[in-house]
């Protein structure tokens, strides 16, 4: 009998030292995460956010190796990760997966270059704007269309854009146009005009600047009011997507309030000319 009972204080004590350990491990993993700020991009969109495969100051190495992010998307995330005292983490996500990883708590924020349209407020909030820019065609700089002034210009013209974007919605603004199927990403369109596969994609007049400065055979058409396109300030916009409720929504409007106007364009100079000269 006594011989069980030593046996049986033994075997709790056992149990004790385990469980114990056990909640160190859970508590010092709780603690790793809440110094950490994990943002998700899809490190291929420049200005805003590209893969590149060196260190530099403004650089973050991406979470699973594949290389350092950098980007104006990245020197605001990092302001942010400064302001509330956190480890900046980059998570090279595809355009698509971006909404569900926020969601599911993969991800605390969406930083990359996406607008609050009502139907992404529909699954998840938005901070204030961080930036706001406008709407433009990027065309063969040989092509007839590189003279156009107004979207009449466009009709019969073979015309796409992102997948799941505003830019590829605004398509069918232009009449007689050639409506293309959606692209994953902005290098692919750039592939394909190039080639001649599309007359032009839509894009945000920050990365038509970018794909310019890397592709000297491209031209940007743009348009006077009245003859573009007509989007709503939510489309234009540019802010950083939230899980439902998130408690970070305040502190970060409080961070973005810090930065000036002047400081904002200052970064997207900035990176606009740091940009990878190839995609």
């Amino acid at each position: 009998m006594k011989r069980f009972i030593t046996l049986l204080a033994a075997w709790l004590m056992l149990f004790c030292v385990a469980g114990c350990k056990k909640q160190e491990e859970n508590s010092s993993a709780s603690t790793a995460e809440d110094d950490t700020f994990v943002v998700g991009m899809e490190c291929n969109y420049a200005p805003f956010n590209w893969t590149q495969t060196n260190a530099s100051e403004t650089a973050v190495e991406i979470a699973d190796g594949s290389g350092y992010a950098d980007g104006y998307d990245v020197r605001i995330a990092q302001k942010i990760a400064d302001g509330l005292g956190k480890k900046l983490v980059i998570e090279k996500i595809e355009w698509d997966g971006l909404t569900l990883a926020v969601r599911s708590g993969k991800i605390d924020a969406i930083i990359a270059g996406m607008s609050p349209t009502e139907e992404r407020k529909a699954t998840i909030d938005f901070t204030d704007p961080y930036y706001e820019t406008g709407v433009v065609i990027v065309v063969k700089k040989d092509s007839t269309y590189a003279a156009a002034d107004s979207l009449d210009d466009f009709a019969g013209a073979k015309i796409t854009g992102q997948m799941n974007t505003y830019h590829y919605t605004v398509i069918d603004q232009i009449a007689g146009v050639e409506k293309e199927s959606a692209m994953a990403d902005f290098p692919s369109m750039i592939v394909a005009l190039r080639s001649g596969a599309i007359d032009g994609y839509i894009a945000d007049t920050n990365s038509a600047q970018a794909a310019l400065k890397a592709n000297g055979d491209l031209a940007i058409v743009s348009f006077e009011e009245g003859k573009g396109f007509e989007t709503r300030p939510d489309e234009i916009a540019v802010s950083i997507g939230l899980k439902k409720g998130s408690e970070l929504a305040e502190p970060i409007n409080e961070i973005l309030a810090g930065i000036s106007a002047e400081t904002r364009q200052q970064i997207m100079d900035a990176a606009t000319e740091d940009q990878p000269l190839s995609e």
